[in-house]
């Protein structure tokens, strides 16, 4: 979907001028050996750029001012190899606004027992030189990113990689579009919520656009164009008889593959990163978007269902945070429950628009009726998911704030053939169990709409929740309601004061 190497981290190692330059060039030396093996670490999927030492206010200032206007720069990664007055980060880190990793390593794995002299110990002062610039970014309240460790631990490399993926996917999203076609579902608050305040604080726009907008656009798609995508429908899904050319409800494929192209179409003229619909809202259209919508997402769209541009805009940045992992990311909902005591299980699915990312085999094309919308019987893929780890994420609007909530779980293989559902599924276990999860998903506000993840990590995306400024809710095999519900008023009460700060 998309090349994480395009994008950069700046490896900034702070010293001063009073070490003298051979100090400095050894330091120098040390700094860019560190940022090669970072940026050849198979852990790291983004480039890890070496930057000059800086040892002044001044050039801290310069590079923080340049790290903020470098297009590919996603990211800066700090280390104080020796001692680096942390009042000379001042002026630098009040201005910078690209997310910031502090790196507290040193560039020696062991105290040369036999050698070690003053010299020695006045080069290699990350132990102190990385506490005095921690207390400055503690002491200006800048959320940042600590990892502690040797430069070359796997470790080391995992948690900057992960963190990366969290930089690319908020880089994603400054200036990114995301359109709706429709308004709200009637009536429903948590798919709405306040979308100035959202640009404000995330950097991405949401407008709507009148149905008769796009189905302008999907009129004017051309015959040879949808035999294109019924030839690729052919390769690579189980198309059903009907659907078929010949097929009774063949005009029904040719419907939805015309809707796809009417929508890609539109999304790139407009330069969109995502979008939403609504059953609600389809003058014009023939059928609900389900075949075309599945696809899309499959490609890197955004997308949620009934106005819901948040959970859009936040399956987006997943998808690009997990580029290049194996497993994927899709807007999902949870459907139903199975509540044996033994084996307690959510049925997550949606009407129709589920990514085929999840697939655990080749998907089916098929056409049911839908019993909403009033439309003509929308095509769709009917698939079932892997198992495995997972999670499932949710932004909400609080009021005065924004919340991500993340619970974590376990999907299962499918349990029985379920032939009368036609809709792609996946089951899972939500963690620490069906009760203490779905009470705690209440608890916390968490909406019905979510991204589903088989390659993420919770730990990922509170880094990203960090560089949003935005609470994070975490629901995990540790959680307890008892103490979710402390943590949830304290929250509440550190919000009202940041506020007012």
């Amino acid at each position: 979907m998309i090349d994480l190497k395009q994008f950069e981290l700046w490896f900034i190692t702070g010293s001063q001028v009073l070490y003298g330059e051979e100090t400095l060039r050894e330091v120098a030396d040390h700094s860019q050996e560190i940022a090669n093996g970072l940026d050849q670490s198979k852990h790291i999927p983004v480039r890890v750029v070496f930057k000059p030492v800086v040892k002044s206010t001044e050039e801290i200032y310069s590079i923080c001012q340049e790290a903020n206007v470098a297009e590919n720069c996603i990211g800066v990664i700090t280390w104080m190899h020796t001692f680096s007055p942390a009042k000379m980060w001042i002026r630098g880190l009040n201005v910078l606004k690209k997310p910031l990793l502090h790196l507290h390593t040193q560039y020696n794995r062991d105290i040369p027992w036999s050698s070690i002299d003053m010299d020695f110990m006045n080069t290699n002062q990350s132990a102190h030189g990385d506490r005095e610039f921690g207390f400055m970014v503690s002491r200006m309240r800048i959320n940042r990113k600590v990892v502690v460790g040797y430069w070359q631990e796997e470790d080391v490399h995992q948690q900057i990689g992960s963190w990366s993926r969290a930089a690319a996917g908020w880089n994603d999203w400054q200036g990114a579009k995301f359109v709706r076609f429709g308004d709200n579902m009637r009536f429903v608050a948590v798919t709405d919520g306040d979308k100035v305040e959202a640009e404000l604080k995330f950097g991405f726009a949401v407008n709507t656009h009148g149905i008769g907008d796009l189905v302008q656009v999907i009129n004017e798609v051309s015959e040879e164009t949808v035999d294109g995508l019924l030839a690729e429908y052919e390769e690579k899904y189980n198309v059903v008889d009907t659907l078929k050319k010949g097929g009774e409800k063949h005009q029904s494929l040719r419907d939805a593959a015309r809707i796809e192209a009417g929508m890609r179409k539109f999304l790139q003229d407009g330069g969109y990163k995502g979008f939403s619909d609504t059953f609600e809202d389809l003058h014009g259209m023939v059928q609900l978007p389900g075949l075309a919508v599945q696809r899309l997402m499959n490609e890197g769209y955004g997308f949620a269902g009934e106005g819901d541009w948040k959970t859009a805009a936040l399956v987006r940045a997943m998808k690009v945070m997990g580029s290049g992992l194996e497993g994927g990311n899709a807007f999902m909902e949870d459907y139903t429950y199975h509540f044996d005591p033994n084996n307690a299980l959510v049925l997550g699915s949606h009407m129709l628009e589920v990514d085929e990312c999840l697939a655990a085999d080749k998907p089916s094309c098929e056409i049911h009726a839908l019993g909403i919308g009033g439309k003509a019987d929308p095509v769709r893929l009917v698939f079932n998911s892997k198992g495995g780890p997972a999670l499932n994420a949710s932004v909400v609007d609080m009021g005065n704030r924004f919340r991500l909530i993340v619970n974590e779980v376990e999907a299962v293989e499918k349990q029985q053939d379920l032939p009368n559902l036609p809709v792609a599924r996946v089951l899972w276990k939500p963690l620490p169990d069906m009760k203490t999860g779905a009470a705690a998903w209440i608890l916390a506000g968490g909406a019905h709409h979510t991204c589903y993840s088989q390659n993420l990590s919770s730990e990922l995306l509170q880094d990203f929740a960090e560089m949003a400024g935005i609470e994070c809710v975490v629901i995990d095999k540790d959680t307890k309601l008892s103490q979710l519900k402390n943590e949830l008023r304290w929250s509440e009460v550190y919000y009202q004061v940041n506020s007012r700060l």
